[in-house]
């Protein structure tokens, strides 16, 4: 009886951190918007820490080996007490990833190339 109630109920897919981190990353590049950890922290509900985490896994390429680029922020406005220094801004890019191709020569040899395919 309760295996059988345990398959009726639907799992509810759980999303990563890192893919909601990717979603509001990538949304914000269509923008063309630079976003602070502690932006990403309040859109997000993720403490800083783990946005900054998550943002070096991006960079591998088995998570998606996306470009991080990251500036200081010009800061116009009056400082409030935690942000004395220096305050940082993200943006994710996709990239050209590279792919060897091999292909075969018509004398029987093989020629190795580099092709650039976009993700």
């Amino acid at each position: 009886m309760r295996k059988t109630q345990r398959r009726l109920l639907k799992r509810v897919r759980r999303h990563r951190q890192r893919d909601v981190l990717c979603d509001v990353m990538l949304s914000a590049r269509q923008c063309e918007t630079w976003l602070t950890l502690d932006e990403l922290a309040k859109l997000t509900h993720y403490p800083p820490a783990s946005i900054s985490a998550q943002l070096r896994h991006l960079r591998k390429p088995e998570n998606g080996g996306f470009v991080v680029d990251k500036r200081p922020r010009k800061l116009g406005a009056v400082l409030r007490g935690e942000d004395f220094g220096t305050v940082w801004e993200y943006q994710l890019k996709r990239t050209m990833h590279r792919k060897l191709v091999k292909r075969r020569l018509r004398g029987g040899g093989r020629v190795q190339s580099l092709r650039y395919a976009a993700i």
